[in-house]
């Protein structure tokens, strides 16, 4: 794993999301606790003022659409950007908090992060996966190091969340959720990561991240996986790649 990574340009201004959000935020919010009546626990842990990262388990497409709609405050979290190229998408990925980010490894994701910086440091709540993508399994996956990094570097403090059912509600491959199950939101203690180090050391950002995925886990019950939830190797390199010791961010 590599102990350090470079070292971070000012954080751009974060995006103002306007009209379309604060309509979403009174009117799909509400709409969706109507409709799909969330089972929420643990409201009283999210602190309602000052940057937060929520980070969760993440089993479904509507994961994104289930922790906004359960938070006392408003959240952001990052969309693919091809999301917004057409203009009913893009008003709806807009009117739930979602900003669009190209999503990839090595630069991409170190882009992704600074816009979640500018936004914690905007004293707003971002959610995100430390599992990288959906688990298709139902199985919780190691986590990548990208949340930790910046919690440690912003010092927001970590909300683990657990959800359970939303992938019941909007199976992978399903066009529209299903109106029959019930969700359930878990919202844990709040984790101060501080203590592990600083965010330029690997075993700080590895040790912060462990005890992320711990409190995701207490929360959501889930089997663990015990590896990284990765495509499968292309090549030769990429087989490579994968087998030795390396930071996913």
């Amino acid at each position: 794993m590599s102990s350090d990574l470079p070292a971070e340009p000012p954080a751009a201004r974060p995006q103002q999301m306007g009209a379309t959000y604060l309509l979403g935020r009174s009117l799909i919010a509400p709409l969706a606790r109507a409709v799909y009546r969330p089972r929420v626990e643990g409201r009283e842990n999210v602190p309602r003022t000052g940057p937060v990262i929520f980070a969760s388990n993440h089993l479904s497409f509507i994961d994104s659409i289930a922790i906004p709609v359960a938070a006392p405050r408003p959240v952001h979290f990052m969309a693919k950007a091809a999301y917004f190229e057409k203009w009913a998408s893009r008003q709806f990925f807009t009117a739930i908090g979602a900003i669009g980010v190209e999503r990839g490894a090595g630069q991409k994701a170190l882009e992704a992060l600074d816009q979640q910086r500018a936004l914690l440091e905007d004293g707003r709540a971002v959610a995100l996966y430390p599992e990288g993508t959906r688990s298709l399994d139902g199985r919780l996956y190691k986590g990548r190091t990208g949340v930790a990094f910046l919690a440690l570097q912003t010092g927001a403090p970590v909300v683990p969340v657990g959800l359970i059912g939303t992938d019941a509600v909007m199976p992978v491959g399903a066009k529209f959720p299903s109106t029959k199950p019930r969700i359930t939101v878990r919202f844990g203690t709040p984790l101060d990561l501080s203590p592990h180090g600083p965010a330029s050391s690997g075993r700080a950002r590895r040790g912060a991240t462990d005890e992320i995925m711990a409190a995701i886990h207490a929360l959501s019950e889930q089997e663990l996986a015990g590896a990284y939830n990765e495509a499968p190797a292309q090549n030769t390199i990429e087989r490579i790649k994968q087998v030795l010791p390396h930071e996913r961010l």
